[in-house]
């Protein structure tokens, strides 16, 4: 039995596909009152077959009540994928109420359950800003929190939570993503890069960034669990490529106009102060905060040379990630 946390997302929806499709069973952990909707038509897109929902059972619980996560008792292989994600300084507290206490408790009971391995979905911004050839790879450094977003922090900090567990005994490995193309609600995490594009995206950077394909990422945790390797953690990297190449990709293949304004870095510094001004007057989310305004134009190289001599695993171009998922999020227009 397989237990998995944040299986309506994007990751989690595809790893649940991923593991059915396997023949094996799925016990998720869900929010009381979640709606589903978004996930069935997730996983109608990948697959026709009804059939496939058979073995998977949905719990009601929350990460944070550590009752409910009892539901782990019986459960061999463990993926949590749940997170918060939020760059707003209004939400520090969530973040690390979710990202860093959940994963402590979601660790502790898969230490008290002896559940036979565990995977954490961590993340890139989880890593140290310290460079060899060029690239940031598992080994770079974390030096300072200074100038990080409190998002990065508590991913960081979630990790290393795991890595305390892995000191009591617990079996698991890390998978530290880039950002993640595949069908996925819009305006929630990367899904909201294709849903910029079709509310008429206008303005690009020449900002670098890793990608990944979501398929990549789930067969590469399913490889790793089902493996003998442990108390590891690898970078999950498709293609290291620009902004303004993703944009255009994407509105190529939802046949909608390119972005074609570069904006440039001061612009971007009048926006995210403007915003905060007017969320702080009008008591409303700013559209964009300073740490997303500053991440559109910084150029940042990953490697992922380890886990492809690792697994020998040959990722999916992004431009083919890009036009996969875009048949996805033309049909819920």
């Amino acid at each position: 039995m397989n237990f998995v946390t944040g299986g309506t997302g994007i990751l989690g929806s595809r790893l649940i596909y991923d593991l059915l499709l396997s023949g094996e069973k799925v016990r998720a952990l869900k929010r009381k009152g979640s709606n589903l909707d978004n996930f069935n038509k997730i996983i109608r897109f990948y697959t026709g077959d009804k059939n496939i929902l058979n073995n998977l059972e949905w719990v009601e619980g929350d990460i944070n009540d550590i009752s409910s996560l009892e539901a782990m008792e019986g459960c061999d292989y463990v993926y949590h994928c749940a997170a918060a994600v939020s760059f707003l300084k209004k939400d520090r507290d969530l973040l690390f109420k979710i990202n860093v206490e959940g994963t402590q408790n979601m660790v502790n009971a898969a230490l008290r359950w002896k559940v036979e391995k565990f995977c954490h979905v961590s993340s890139t911004a989880a890593l140290g800003e310290s460079i060899s050839n060029g690239k940031i790879t598992e080994e770079s450094l974390w030096i300072s929190a200074d100038g990080r977003s409190n998002y990065a922090i508590t991913k960081k900090a979630a990790e290393m939570e795991v890595w305390r567990a892995m000191e009591e005994g617990l079996n698991a490995v890390i998978v530290n993503p880039s950002v993640i193309i595949g069908p996925g609600k819009a305006d929630q995490s990367s899904a909201s890069l294709f849903s910029k594009v079709q509310k008429g995206l206008k303005y690009y950077t020449h900002g670098v960034n890793g990608f990944v394909d979501v398929r990549d990422v789930s067969a590469v945790m399913l490889q790793l669990m089902r493996s003998n390797i442990a108390n590891e953690r690898f970078l999950v990297i498709g293609e290291n490529r620009s902004f303004k190449e993703v944009f255009d990709q994407i509105a190529v293949n939802l046949n909608l106009p390119k972005p074609s304004k570069e904006a440039k870095p001061w612009m971007a510094s009048i926006i995210w102060r403007v915003e905060a001004l007017r969320s702080f007057l009008f008591d409303t989310e700013p559209l964009v905060s300073k740490e997303n305004s500053e991440s559109a134009f910084k150029k940042t190289f990953y490697s992922n040379e380890k886990i492809t001599k690792t697994l020998e695993h040959q990722f999916i171009p992004i431009d083919e990630a890009i036009k996969d998922s875009s048949a996805y999020y033309q049909s819920v227009r």
